[in-house]
C-alpha cells in the first residue's frame, strides 16, 4: 500500500513540477541509469543492447524517470524468457526525436493499447507481474509535459516496444 501511494503522489506532483530545461546526453543518462538502477534481472542473463541515442533538451530528472520506469518494465516483462533481450535506441525523425525501448517480453495484445498508460489499467494480473500500474502514466504525463508524444506497439508472446518523440527545442546547442 505504501508504494502505490508514493507512486499516486509522484503521477499527482508531476503536473506541478516545473520542468527545468536542459541539454541531455542521452546515452550518458542511459548507461547511468544501468549502474544507478543494478537493474534487478534475478541472476538471469539479460542481453542489453544499447543503440546510438540522440541528445535531446529536457528536464534530465524526469526524461531520466521516463528511461528508468521504461527499463524497469522491460526487465519484469521478459522475466519469463530463457533469454531475455532488452534494446534502447533513438533517432531523429521530422524535427522531432525517437526513442524506444523494445523487449522480447510477454507483449500485449493491440486491442488494449490505449489502457496501457492509464492509472490502475493493467494488461497482465499481479500476482503474474507486480507493480503498481501507474509506473507508464508517469511516464506519459512527463512526456506530455514535454509536449512530446509516447505510443506502444506489441504482440502477445513476441514482446513490445514503447516509444516517445520529443520536440526539436529552440534552447537546444550545439555540443
Amino acid at each position: 500500500m505504501g508504494e502505490l501511494i508514493d507512486d499516486l503522489l509522484a503521477l499527482s506532483r508531476l503536473g506541478r513540477k516545473e520542468i527545468t530545461v536542459s541539454n541531455v546526453d542521452m546515452d550518458k543518462l542511459v548507461r547511468g541509469l544501468f549502474n544507478e538502477l543494478g537493474l534487478d534481472t534475478d541472476k538471469r542473463e539479460v542481453e542489453f543492447k544499447i543503440k546510438p541515442l540522440p541528445d535531446s533538451c529536457g528536464d534530465m530528472g524526469m526524461i531520466r524517470q521516463v528511461f528508468a520506469n521504461l527499463l524497469l518494465n522491460a526487465v519484469k516483462f521478459t522475466k519469463t524468457r530463457e533469454t531475455p533481450v532488452i534494446e534502447i535506441g533513438g533517432y531523429n525523425e521530422d524535427s522531432k526525436n525517437i526513442y524506444y525501448v523494445k523487449d522480447n517480453g510477454v507483449g500485449f495484445d493491440m486491442r488494449y493499447k490505449d489502457k496501457l498508460f492509464g492509472v490502475f489499467q493493467r494488461l497482465h494480473s499481479g500476482e503474474e507481474f507486480e507493480g503498481t500500474g501507474i509506473g507508464l502514466a508517469i511516464v506519459q504525463r512527463i512526456i506530455n509535459r514535454h509536449e512530446g508524444q509516447i505510443w506502444a506497439e506489441g504482440k502477445i508472446n513476441e514482446g513490445a516496444t514503447f516509444y516517445f518523440a520529443l520536440p526539436f527545442k529552440e534552447k537546444e546547442v550545439a555540443r
